[in-house]
């Protein structure tokens, strides 16, 4: 069964979703809805010429802070780098930036204008973050994605990196915040080699979402 969502603010369980992963479609990208959605492990991603797609996949790909992995080269790299990193100077730019990142497997981007507005809505209530890598004054790498302390989780949407290691550094500069802001994952969403090589794992849905309820 497929839950197609209409003005009305909720979300199916997020285990009934089918075998894709796919939680409903429909509804909109209120800044409301989508907070709701992260609230019950749910996140949208669809493309521009598809309607709005709900996600709750099983496996879940996430990192436990305490377990990424940091190679002795990219420590050294982390103590030696001219980059500057800094935290929600530029929301916009990170997330504009991301929209236009070419990814190999991949054509035009799920980072539509009407996402990026709701995104940073979020950001103006303190809800998206974005974590900034610079080069003197030039953006060159970065990320964004949801902080809900609340539930002891950060939920990563996107990184870009123009120079060689800059998303890396954004992303170990988050591990750094999100030990100190005593969150228990880093939600990665969805598997990629890249995050497998920084620590991230798959774990059940179901452990997942009784990490995000505290049990």
């Amino acid at each position: 069964m497929m839950y197609v969502l209409d003005q009305k603010l909720w979300f199916p369980d997020p285990c009934s979703s089918n075998e894709h992963g796919i939680v409903a479609v429909g509804g909109d990208l209120s800044a409301e809805r989508v907070l709701l959605a992260y609230t019950q492990g749910i996140f949208p991603w669809f493309s521009e010429d598809e309607p709005i797609i709900w996600w709750c996949p099983d496996p879940r790909m996430v990192l436990y802070p305490t377990e990424f992995k940091i190679s002795k080269s990219f420590k050294k790299t982390l103590r030696t780098t001219s980059f500057t990193v800094t935290f929600n100077t530029a929301f916009s730019a990170v997330i504009e930036a991301c929209s236009k990142m070419e990814r190999p497997g991949q054509e035009g981007t799920w980072i539509t204008q009407e996402m990026k507005e709701t995104y940073v809505e979020l950001h103006r209530q303190n809800i998206a973050i974005s974590i900034e890598v610079w080069d003197k004054d030039i953006l060159v790498g970065g990320l964004y994605g949801m902080h809900l302390p609340s539930f002891k989780l950060f939920s990563g949407e996107s990184m870009f990196s123009k120079k060689t290691d800059a998303s890396k550094i954004a992303f170990a500069h988050l591990v750094a915040w999100s030990i100190e802001q005593k969150h228990t994952l880093i939600d990665c969403q969805v598997y990629t080699s890249h995050l497998e090589s920084l620590g991230a794992r798959e774990i059940d849905r179901e452990v997942f979402l009784s990490n995000l309820r505290g049990e």
